[in-house]
């Protein structure tokens, strides 16, 4: 792999998708983790100033962490809730000072599935899964959980969202569908990868449906590991480009750099694979160890429309104009203090949540 060290031009060219406002640069703060929300789901003080301290810093983008559509998908403690009219007020409050900032604003749409914090019979998933105990859902309420995503696109919309981004990723609950280990329903919601799809397409088309014509939808998805199979991702994201209904498509890869686990496809990187893809006028963004100036021009080389920026972005808040000022800029290395991240703008809880990530954070 050759990087080009001198130049950053690219990062900074607008973007425009195929709805919705144009993006000042090619810098979007990916959606992370943060623990910080309350327990209710209500957006907190800290993850306001967190996520708006990015948008004054340059991103040209800013995700929101996952949020969960129904209080029986929470997947993690202090995870933002889109499932309720309660939370408008504190996703209106977000999405202005989101736009009061500059940023282009998506809110993460989520369901934990079998993944979630739920017990009992509330726990399920596409199909039954032993280690978790969890139970298999029924069609009804799969139609229901569909609805509780439109629902919450509805609500995002409402508080003054540009968009949302569907989580597909991940292991959470539409990965789960997507995996033939996970879903072995021989019903229209699974089976074939067809089938093991309907349930993400239902979501995005709905979604489609009842927002604005000019509300920004974007999916997330993983391409490896959570039991995918990686050519039916790649037939998957195919079918997502040419469907017309989203406007980008967000890659997990862990790794922009790295050739995929398949023996079948060494020999290349595992980015290349959907960079070959025609996509229309979908935008393709990818994440995975994007620390320098350098990694994210190289990725925009390769074919990726945005790069998508996590620890990164945790790091730095203002890394779009730190690049901006230095070509060669990198962000530090870790593990940081406590007390620089502070400074960073995160809170206690997301310090500690950090802590239980491999040589983030100093002892």
């Amino acid at each position: 792999m050759t990087i080009d060290t001198k130049s950053h031009s690219n990062l900074f060219a607008p973007l425009s998708l195929p709805r919705g406002p144009k993006i000042k640069n090619r810098f979007v703060l990916a959606p992370l983790t943060n623990t910080q929300s309350r327990e209710d789901g209500t957006l907190s003080d800290d993850e306001y100033r967190w996520l708006t301290m990015r948008a004054e810093g340059g991103f040209g983008l800013v995700t929101t962490c996952a949020s969960h559509v129904s209080s029986a998908g929470k997947a993690f403690l202090g995870q933002l809730g889109c499932f309720d009219d309660r939370h408008l007020p504190g996703l209106e409050r977000l999405a202005a000072g989101l736009r009061a900032q500059g940023a282009v604003s998506s809110l993460q749409l989520q369901h934990g599935g079998i993944r979630s914090l739920s017990d009992g019979s509330e726990l399920a998933g596409p199909s039954a899964h032993s280690e978790t105990g969890a139970r298999a859902l029924s069609e009804a309420e799969i139609e229901n959980i569909i609805a509780e995503f439109v629902a919450a696109a509805r609500r995002a919309e409402r508080a003054g969202f540009d968009g949302v981004q569907i989580h597909g990723g991940h292991g959470y609950l539409i990965a789960q569908f997507l995996s033939p280990e996970l879903n072995r329903r021989s019903d229209r919601w699974g089976g074939s990868p067809e089938n093991r799809a309907r349930f993400l397409f239902e979501i995005l088309h709905r979604i489609r449906a009842a927002c604005r014509p000019d509300f920004q939808i974007g999916i997330r998805i993983s391409t490896e590991r959570f039991g995918l199979v990686l050519s039916e991702m790649v037939d998957l994201a195919s079918r997502l480009f040419a469907d017309g209904g989203m406007d980008y498509l967000d890659l997990s890869l862990w790794d922009i750099t790295k050739e995929p686990e398949e023996k079948a496809y060494k020999g290349r990187t595992l980015m290349s694979l959907f960079a070959d893809l025609p996509r229309g006028d979908c935008a393709l963004g990818v994440a995975g160890g994007i620390m320098t100036a350098a990694r994210g021009e190289w990725a925009l080389s390769e074919g990726a429309d945005y790069v998508a920026i996590g620890k990164a972005g945790i790091l730095v808040h203002d890394l779009p104009e730190c690049i901006r000022k230095e070509a060669r800029y990198t962000s530090p290395a870790l593990p940081v203090s406590p007390e620089y991240l502070r400074q960073e703008g995160l809170s206690t809880a997301f310090i500690d949540y950090l802590r239980g990530q491999r040589s983030f954070v100093e002892d």
